[in-house]
């Protein structure tokens, strides 16, 4: 069975490989690997999974709908390159550059983008999500914001946490975030630090004149006044009942 098991494994293998080559130029695909240096190259539809890429010279090469999901592409150079449609889910990015490439509508979920270069790279359509280290300068604090919202609908608070900073961090003021922040924070049970953004958020918006804003955070400061073994006192609700849900604290604040 053992072998039956490895034989089959070999087959598929060799109708993957099949395949790749028939969706790409095989002769780049083999200069790729080899040397890894393949400026210019045709590797459309190619299937790069788990490749050992870093530092690769990919420069103007045409990736359009390449598969690179998990691939190792650290401080490769992709600088004018055509990514449009790929996957690169899970890739490692770190100190990658890609000044002037085309990524419309490529997957970088759950990419590793530390001290990646995206100057000047299209980017429309680009799926950031679960991508740890995006420069701040490529995304405004609103996408920010929203890519913290969906990774705290999914329970991810710690990666929610840290996108809503990058938001803070790029629009200091932005009440929104600050909330969130402290929703994420209370969800790990750190109730000092939800606290306080609780507080910073109802003074940012009370002086921005966001009645529904205010109201929220004052809900908010409100349950975590509260001792955790004790219920809000009657006729005044909890945050929970305030709202709802505490996935549409998060939703209401959403600007687009």
């Amino acid at each position: 069975m053992k072998n039956q098991i490895i034989a089959i494994a070999a087959f598929l293998t060799t109708i993957s490989l099949t395949t790749t080559v028939q969706a790409a130029n095989s002769e780049h695909i083999r200069q790729l690997l080899a040397t890894k240096q393949c400026q210019n190259c045709d590797l459309t539809n190619a299937g790069l999974v788990m490749a050992d890429l870093s530092g690769a010279n990919l420069s103007g090469a045409n990736l359009a709908g390449a598969n690179l999901s998990r691939a190792n592409l650290s401080g490769a150079d992709l600088r004018g390159a055509n990514l449009s449609g790929a996957s690169l889910f899970g890739v490692n990015l770190s100190e990658a550059k890609f000044s002037g490439a085309n990524l419309a509508g490529a997957d970088l979920r759950n990419t590793y983008l530390a001290n990646a270069e995206l100057t000047a790279a299209y980017l429309n359509g680009t799926n950031f999500q679960g991508a740890v280290g995006i420069p701040s300068q490529i995304a405004s604090p609103e996408e920010f914001y929203a890519l913290g919202v969906a990774e705290a609908q999914k329970g991810n608070q710690q990666q929610a946490i840290s996108y809503f900073n990058q938001a803070i961090a790029i629009k200091p003021e932005y009440a929104g975030a600050y909330l969130a922040r402290g929703v994420a924070r209370y969800q790990i049970l750190d109730r000092q630090g939800a606290f306080q953004d609780a507080q910073i958020a109802e003074k940012m918006f009370t002086s921005q004149n966001n009645g529904p804003g205010t109201l929220t955070a004052q809900a908010f400061i409100q349950e975590l006044q509260t001792p955790v073994n004790e219920k809000v006192s009657a006729g005044k609700p909890s945050f929970v009942d305030f709202l709802g849900s505490l996935g549409s604290v998060l939703l209401q604040f959403l600007p687009f």
